[in-house]
């Protein structure tokens, strides 16, 4: 019964790796699968090292992904608007700019360019140059992509861990 534990865990891990593409909460996914698991397997394969692990790859991995964005609008020589437009333009462009027929990279695309809107326009409004903005924009954009592949790197480091460390 532990094998079938096992493997349902890990395709809820490889589900968590997908979700990470569409800039979802999969690594929360991940860690709570191999919670319950710990919790099912009484701690057997996956113990409490491995678990606060997970949690704060989890943790570090969200963090980098929402500030990268914003860190790279501010290097390109934006300011507190162009990083909250950068964001709140990430979360908008993946819901309403998805329209490349292919699934996941219509959404990192959505992001993206959602990304560089909402950092243009908010340093367009903040009366900069149009020039600046769309340097602004540019460097938000590249920042949210970074986040995601360094998200994703993470995802799959925990997906190598979790492949080790629950094994029956």
């Amino acid at each position: 019964m532990v094998w079938l534990y096992y493997i349902l865990l890990l395709l809820i891990a490889a589900g968590g790796l997908v979700l990470v593409t569409f800039t979802l909460p999969g690594l929360w996914v991940m860690t709570g699968a191999s919670a319950i698991y710990a919790l099912i397997t009484h701690e057997r394969h996956l113990g409490p090292k491995t678990l606060i692990t997970l949690f704060l790859v989890s943790l570090i991995a969200e963090i980098l992904e929402l500030t990268l964005g914003g860190a790279a609008a501010k290097r390109a020589g934006g300011g507190r608007k162009a990083m909250v437009g950068g964001l709140v333009g990430g979360i908008l462009g993946g819901i309403f700019l998805t329209f490349i027929p292919i699934p996941i990279i219509s959404t990192i695309v959505g992001i993206c360019l959602g990304s560089f809107l909402g950092a243009a326009i908010a340093e367009l409004l903040g009366g900069q140059a149009a020039v600046h903005s769309l340097r602004v924009g540019l460097g938000a954009a590249k920042g949210r992509f970074q986040g995601i592949l360094a998200k994703l790197a993470l995802g799959i480091c925990m997906f190598l861990l979790i492949l080790i460390a629950a094994f029956p």
